[in-house]
């Protein structure tokens, strides 16, 4: 089981945790909300929980609870600009479907 950054994902969680001032890594989870069932969550991490997977890429580690891992497993996250939007890109294998707004998906 593995989750892995792009190098830009990676720096700009860089920049976040810098500018923040403390924290060890990133969530990534899911939870269940929206229009198709799932939606990816962020957070940053200051302690580790006892069932917490680390994965490290590129100098960040990218922290990921059991249930969620089941969901999220070959998830590659990216950090994508378009014009004047910017955020976050999940590139998950594991997804069938997407709502149309994008905010939730199905497995």
């Amino acid at each position: 089981m593995s989750i892995t950054l792009t190098e830009t994902a990676a720096d700009r969680i860089k920049a976040f945790l810098d500018n923040r001032g403390k924290g060890i890594g990133l969530r990534l989870g899911v939870k269940t909300t929206g229009c198709s069932g799932m939606a990816y969550v962020l957070e940053f991490v200051d302690e580790l929980n006892e069932e917490d997977q680390v994965f490290e890429a590129e100098g960040v580690k990218v922290i990921v609870d059991p249930k969620s891992l089941v969901y999220l497993d070959g998830t590659q996250l990216d950090y994508v600009k378009q014009g004047l939007n910017e955020g976050f890109e999940f590139n998950n294998p594991n997804v069938k479907n997407e709502c149309g707004c994008g905010e939730s998906f199905t497995v």
